[in-house]
């Protein structure tokens, strides 16, 4: 019997995604994989357990995972799940290792090899991949859907007999994976969109959209941009500079929505609340990073709160969950192109090459130890920051999800021209 592949149902009732697809299914049991699916996994993301069966795999129990060579997972195991799990197991999942010691720990202790995919280095080969692009791409997307769902009014213009109505003044802070998606789906419905970041080599990007670039365009945003194509941490002055124009542009918008992180720190306070009480009422703004702190001044983990302004803060958690039957096929994918390298052929067995540059990346414990450089040490050195490893978007002084220089395909343009992502 070939080895075994088991996909949980998330213990988190906030987590409706799953980590396998009918044709991921498929695919690993054509790998050589047994693949066991828990009874009920996929039914927060519209995949029924006959669907996974038809597709080759075999519906089990919570209790399966004892005898699986590789799990794959949407959130990191807790510690109840670590206990099942056989030591030396491939974990799979998106591992929020960040601040998380504990569970670091625990997952060594475990024994078993847990991989984080949002680790995932920015080539060619992993592109397909790419968690953060793909869960990104449907955020940004959800973003702009949330704020139309609060915002009273119309999107688009509308002339009629009885009078104009006139079009939504949008801003979208951050021009990574997310707000390429965001600004590209405001404008099909029809907004006035302007959009912000620190990185010249967007401004293109953001225009090939039909959107307008605001920044403050002197020589140090000139040069902002790293080697890599990531942001860097801009001056004090520049800050002020940037937010003064931001301040003045946020009290003429309807919509603002905010995507930026910072991998290993709190979100940056984008929007204060004076900007917030500048905004006419009926506004809304989206705050796409309220589980790290916010971008947003006032804003609330997973509620929608109105100041007394009467401007409505969004902050729903798991912006991807809430469009969990797309991002769970896009994630299920990712999964399975990764765990694909990771398959000797002649065998059909999992062989993990500990020297190429997906597992280093991406490896966060291995054999009881701690082993991602970034990790290993904390508790000897202090830790600094990473620069390879990227977070979701970045705006003034934030580290973006991903390069610029890059073209992959993220929002799709109104038009036939490819445009980046964020």
């Amino acid at each position: 019997m070939g080895q075994t592949v088991f996909i949980p149902r998330e213990l988190d009732a906030n987590e409706p995604r799953v980590a396998a697809s009918p044709e991921t299914v498929k695919r690993l049991a054509g790998l050589g994989f047994e693949v066991i699916v828990e009874k009920g996994a996929g039914l927060g993301s519209r995949i029924t357990d006959q669907e996974f069966a038809t597709a080759g795999g075999t519906i089990g129990t919570s209790g399966d995972a004892k005898n699986a060579d590789v799990v794959l997972k949407v959130r990191r195991p807790t510690d109840a799940e670590l206990k099942g799990y056989k030591s030396g197991a491939a974990v799979i999942a998106i591992m929020d290792p960040y601040g998380n010691d504990p569970a670091l720990a625990a997952m060594a202790k475990a024994g078993i090899t847990a991989f984080s995919m949002e680790f995932m280095p920015r080539i060619t080969r992993a592109q397909v991949m790419d968690v953060l692009s793909s869960q990104a791409n449907l955020a940004g997307y959800q973003a702009v859907v949330d704020a139309a769902a609060e915002y009273d009014r119309a999107l688009p213009m509308m002339m009629t007999a009885a009078g104009t109505v006139p079009a939504a003044k949008t801003f979208i802070m951050g021009v990574g994976v997310a707000g390429l998606q965001a600004i590209a789906t405001a404008r099909r419905l029809g907004a006035v969109v302007t959009a912000t970041d620190v990185r010249p080599a967007v401004k293109e990007q953001v225009q090939s959209l039909g959107a307008k670039f605001l920044a403050v365009e002197d020589e140090e945003f000139k040069a902002a941009e790293t080697a890599g194509g990531y942001a860097k941490e801009m001056s004090k002055e520049y800050q002020a500079k940037q937010a003064a124009l931001t301040a003045e542009h946020i009290a003429k918008q309807d919509i603002v929505i905010t995507t930026a992180l910072i991998p290993g720190r709190p979100a940056p306070k984008l929007v204060s609340a004076a900007m917030v009480a500048s905004m006419k009422p009926g506004s809304v703004i989206v705050d796409l990073a309220v589980e790290r702190g916010g971008n947003v001044e006032g804003a609330v983990p997973g509620r929608v709160v109105t100041t007394e302004n009467g401007v409505k803060i969004v902050g729903h958690l798991n912006v991807p969950g809430r469009v969990a039957a797309s991002a769970s096929l896009l994630y299920a994918k990712n999964l399975y192109a990764f765990l694909e390298t990771m398959v000797d052929k002649a065998t059909k067995g999992l062989a993990i090459k500990r020297d190429d540059e997906l597992v280093k990346a991406t490896m966060l414990t291995d054999a009881g130890q701690i082993v991602h450089p970034s990790f290993a040490k904390a508790a000897e050195t202090p830790r600094t920051e990473p620069a390879a490893i990227p977070a979701t978007v970045l705006v003034a002084d934030t580290a973006d999800k991903k390069p610029v220089p890059r073209k992959r395909a993220a929002a799709k343009s109104p038009s036939p021209k490819p445009e980046g992502t964020a």
